[in-house]
Parts: C-alpha cells; structure tokens; sequence
C-alpha cells in the first residue's frame, strides 16, 4: 500500500501538538515564529499546547535542585518569564498567543532579562492585556505546579530532552533545532515533512 503523504491544507480538523519550550532557547524561538507562519498561512489548522520546559532544570549540575521549589522572589528568569506565561494565559488564547511572541522577542531581538518586571510589563502592553490584571496575576505561584508537571512528564513519559520538542496526539514526536537565520522557505511544506516523518509514519 502506497503511503499518502501528510497534508496540513487537507485536514478537516486541527492538528494538535504539544511543544516543549523555554523562552531562554534561540530555537524554541524560532519554532514559535515558524509555528505562528504555520498557523497565519492555513487558517489556524494548528492547535499547539505550549509546555514548560526549564532548561534550568535540564542543565542542573545539583541533582537535588527543582527550579519549580526557588523562592517567588522575582530573582530567577526562568521563574519570572513562566510566571508571565501563566498570567498572559488567564486573558484568553489570543490575548496570550501575541504575549508569548511579543516575550520571546524581548529575549532574543532585545537580549532582555526575562527577571524584570519592566520587561513583562512590556510584553504585556505590546500583546494589549489589561495591565493591572496582569500584575496581579504575575505575583501568583499557581505556574510551579504546571512548571513541575511538565517537566517531569515531558522528561519521564516522553524523553523530552531539549527545546522545542514537538509531540504529537499519537505520543510521538521530535526535537528540532529550528534556527532564526535559516528558516524553512516554505514553512507550512517543512510542517507537513516532518510530521510525514514523525506523526503519520513513524
């Protein structure tokens, strides 16, 4: 039996994918900016969850340390930039999906620390979320929960090592290293490989 190639422009339903991120990855950055292509050029046929992946966490040399047990103190970056993360998230998906592009571009257009409140706040305005909500929301800790529960499935259950790692709803799925200065011509053509690769023909 011949196998029929994948197709994004063909599917009835959207095709959902987790992706396991850390705003501190230049790749997971341009996997975002990819994905967001993906998505502007077919409508909207991808349903992406973003999943925490603290490369902190990852390239711990204690192995008792636990990024998701520091102090909510605003000292950590990695902390603070999932912080912003979870409280762009109680605005809604749009209001959200326009934060989380508007964050990574301060990290590796603007080389920002991600620790700053000044720097969320910006993000914030940029993505047009009510501010005084968003401050509020960012002093809650209700994100380490999720930040441990990702990782830790992501790691354990899915061997999840690096950022981005693409899963798909069938469990499978891959680490890529999408790389800003050479992106995919055509980026829904390069979505459509991969997941012929992973996804429709593992």
């Amino acid at each position: 039996m011949s196998h029929m190639a994948f197709s994004l422009e063909n599917v009835t339903e959207p095709v959902k994918i987790d992706v396991y991120f850390d705003y501190a990855c230049p790749f997971a950055w341009a996997g975002q900016v990819w994905l967001d292509d993906v998505n502007e050029k077919t409508g909207g046929k991808l349903d992406i969850t973003w999943k925490i992946f603290p490369l902190e966490q990852v390239n711990a040399k204690d192995p008792d340390f636990k990024v998701w047990e520091q102090p909510n103190d605003g000292t950590s970056s990695t902390l603070r930039s999932f912080q912003g993360f979870w409280a762009a998230k109680q605005q809604g998906q749009d209001a959200f999906k326009k934060f989380h592009a508007a964050l990574f571009k301060k990290r590796h257009i603007d080389g920002r620390n991600l620790a700053g409140q000044a720097v969320l706040e910006a993000a914030a305005e940029e993505a047009g979320l009510d501010l005084e909500t968003f401050r509020e929301d960012l002093k809650s800790d209700a994100v380490f929960a999720q930040i441990e529960k990702d990782f830790t499935t992501g790691q354990q259950k899915l061997g999840v090592f690096g950022t981005p790692t693409i899963v798909y709803d069938n469990g499978l799925g891959a680490y890529l290293q999408v790389n800003f200065r050479d992106m995919p011509s055509d980026p829904v053509v390069f979505f459509n490989e991969l997941t012929d690769i992973v996804r429709a023909r593992p």
